[in-house]
């Protein structure tokens, strides 16, 4: 264990050295701290891959284990107050790391389109919720049949053949945009390729948005009201939900390596941000380097 929290340090101080203009500024008498921003960033990867995915887990988890290599170690307070702050420095790893996944697309292979959602609140709780509402609101997930406060993580995934999808754009929105109107606000750029995607996005703005890209949208066929699918609809229904299911992999895979998808100890916006693009970047991290 001592080698890959080595190996991430590393990684780390490398990302800042090449990346620090768009990371974390500190302006104050106190821009070098004792416990440096690449320790905490170091330890957010460390005790992820260590499976504590909560800030108090983690905070213990040095404590209690690794105190000697991180003999600066601050306040739980002071740890969870200087990590809210660094949402800059984790959307630069993010990028970073996806710049590294970005080589391996294969134009000629199809992509897939789907949300998540990240719960702060569900249920009747949801209509109580009051964190971080610049950024959240209720919305309903029609897979769980859950209504819940808090936002979608959208992700378009290039397919591959027997393994993960690989992400080529992800974005974050509140909960109660649907689907297809947050695909139109993000406005994709795609190869010339084939996208699937379920219900959600046969609308005529997305049509139109992907055929001048020369992108033919392929989606299940709707239930006519009041009659039934014929057989060989059945058929297509199926086999787009199966080129599709690997998208629901990638997104279980995610939430098994992260715990992005329950943020309920979140308390603030930052944090919210935090628990997003930080989370990302852990699941880049494990796409690049394989873990």
């Amino acid at each position: 264990m001592e080698n890959l929290l080595i190996e991430i340090y590393l990684f780390v101080c490398h990302v800042y050295d090449t990346s620090s203009a768009t990371c974390y500024q500190r302006l104050s008498n106190n821009r070098v701290p004792e416990f440096t921003d690449q320790e905490l960033i170091t330890i957010w990867f460390f005790a992820h891959l260590e499976g504590c995915f909560e800030k108090k887990k983690m905070h213990r988890l040095i404590l209690k284990y690794w105190l000697d290599w991180f003999p600066r170690l601050p306040s739980y307070q002071t740890f969870v107050l200087r990590l809210n702050r660094l949402e800059p420095t984790f959307q630069t790893f993010g990028a970073c790391l996806f710049s590294h996944l970005a080589p391996r697309q294969m134009p000629e292979l199809d992509h897939i389109v789907d949300s998540l959602p990240v719960m702060l609140a569900r249920h009747g709780h949801s209509y109580r919720a009051r964190v971080a509402r610049e950024v959240a609101d209720i919305g309903f997930c029609a897979a769980k049949k859950t209504r819940f406060h808090g936002v979608r993580l959208h992700c378009l995934a290039q397919r591959r053949i027997n393994r993960l999808p690989l992400p080529a754009q992800v974005w974050l929105c509140a909960a109660s945009h649907h689907d297809s109107q947050a695909f139109i606000r993000q406005q994709p750029e795609l190869p010339v390729t084939e996208l699937f995607g379920d219900l959600a996005y046969p609308t005529p703005a997305i049509i139109s948005h992907l055929k001048q890209q020369q992108t033919r949208l392929i989606a299940p066929q709707k239930k006519p009201k009041g009659k039934e699918l014929t057989e060989d609809e059945n058929y297509y229904n199926r086999l787009v939900r199966r080129i599709r299911q690997p998208i629901e992999s990638l997104f279980n895979w995610v939430q098994e390596k992260t715990g992005i998808q329950r943020a309920s100890k979140v308390r603030s916006t930052e944090a919210l941000m935090i628990h997003g693009w930080g989370k990302l970047a852990v699941a880049f991290f494990l796409l690049v380097f394989n873990y």
